[in-house]
């Protein structure tokens, strides 16, 4: 989102008339709400061209689309790539440097989230009975309605 503070045409010309009138940028930014430099850039604006508009076209032109092919493309390829690795793979296929943020917001945009796998170490057998018998020598274990659920389960509780 940009920085710029939107201002409707009625309100520009509504600040417009007011200085024409002599009234100072300050009690103008007080009344609107507004910082000193927006009053003070349409103000410069309407004296050099006589116009309230914004300029079409202003500001960098984007590298990418909202929904470019080429990196959906490749960021369905390789769903576990980061969006650094995709930048960089961008950048060596097509020539257009885009930034990491550049690069997230694109695919979120598109719907399309980095999935990293989680690590799961399998337990082995030794490693299954040293965790139950610290669980058990910390009485950590699943309790029901203040009975352990094993007494709960055995033969004769029922």
């Amino acid at each position: 989102m940009s920085n710029h503070q939107c201002l409707d045409d009625g309100m520009r010309w509504r600040i417009v008339g007011r200085l024409e009138a002599g009234q100072s940028q300050i009690l103008i930014c007080r009344k609107f709400n507004l910082t000193p430099s927006v009053v003070c850039n349409l103000w410069k604006q309407f004296k050099d061209t006589g116009s309230i508009e914004r300029k079409p076209g202003q500001g960098h032109p984007r590298a990418t689309t909202d929904t470019d092919p080429y990196l959906s493309f490749i960021a369905r390829r390789n769903r576990g790539a980061t969006a650094s690795q995709l930048s960089r793979d961008l950048y060596a296929a097509t020539g257009t440097r885009v930034l990491r943020v550049t690069v997230s917001k694109r695919l979120h945009e598109t719907g399309l989230f980095t999935r990293r796998p989680a690590v799961c170490v399998p337990l082995t057998s030794t490693n299954r009975r040293v965790r139950l018998a610290w669980c058990r020598e910390h009485k950590i274990g699943v309790w029901i309605n203040g009975r352990p659920f094993s007494s709960l389960m055995s033969p004769g509780s029922a």
